[in-house]
């Protein structure tokens, strides 16, 4: 199994540099399981959205799911999936150039186990986009950097008055006995977080939330395609209970969307 293909096949250096050289394009990450993934109609949907969005072009899903399948184990072992629509021919004095994206797929082996709770602090920054999951990644990995430095695990992103958005990878959901909100603002909408909120059966809103409001709740987790649902403990000073007992609930709703096969 080749672990990075273009357009199913491995790996050219030329057509590689291209998406390092100019860092334009977009991307999908799937937890893929004996060939199925949960929410995997919502992945091929982004992937089709902002394809348009930034290449003014078509993607086809079908041919997604073609090159998903052509790159994973015979044997069904769980694997992480990353799917980049990039156009190796672009070129940084004309981007407006008619696009022809191309696919890149890469695959890691899947966490075995569920993180443990991190604690993150907060910091400015608002990604390009938001609403695109972008190749763009450098604000990102950077305030991730300062904050493992200072000694936390990862970073969540406020807006300039102080309003939380998301964390680095993975959209924020915060817990107030039962009550799941989610935190409204120019977020990435993650597949995750949607098919969560869809299956959890307790009330949740989405709505603003201040960073001085965090101490305000009990509860905290992060959200991804990569390790589902991972326990916050801490967000500055705000100290959330990594065993309350809804997240438990939560991962049973989460584990309740039934995969779709690739």
């Amino acid at each position: 199994m080749a672990e990075i293909e273009i357009d199913g096949a491995p790996a050219d250096p030329a057509r590689l540099a291209a998406l390092g050289l100019l860092n334009y394009g977009h991307f999908t990450t799937m937890r893929v399981e004996a060939g199925r993934v949960r929410g995997l109609s919502l992945h091929l949907e982004r992937l089709v959205r902002d394809c348009r969005a930034l290449f003014a072009a078509e993607l086809d899903g079908e041919a997604v799911r073609e090159r998903v399948r052509a790159v994973l184990p015979a044997g069904g072992a769980p694997v992480i999936v990353r799917v980049t629509v990039y156009d190796p021919g672009l070129g940084l004095e004309r981007p407006s150039a008619a696009a022809a994206p191309a696919l890149l797929v890469t695959t890691r082996p899947a966490p075995a186990a569920g993180p443990a709770p991190l604690r993150a602090r907060t910091a400015v920054y608002r990604r390009e986009l938001p609403e695109v999951k972008h190749v763009g990644l450098f604000g990102l990995v950077h305030h991730r950097r300062q904050a493992q430095l200072a000694g936390y695990d990862d970073v969540v992103l406020t807006d300039e008055e102080g309003r939380v958005t998301e964390g680095a990878t993975w959209n924020l959901g915060l817990l107030a006995g039962r009550k799941l909100v989610w935190p409204q603002g120019p977020v990435l909408p993650g597949v995750t977080a949607a098919l969560l909120g869809g299956a959890y059966e307790g009330p949740q809103s989405h709505r603003l939330v201040h960073r001085g409001e965090l101490a305000e709740f009990d509860g905290a987790f992060a959200v991804n395609a990569g390790v589902g649902l991972r326990p916050v403990a801490a967000v500055d000073d705000a100290v959330f209970d990594p065993a309350h007992p809804v997240l438990a609930e939560l991962r049973a709703a989460y584990r309740s969307v039934e995969p779709e096969t690739v």
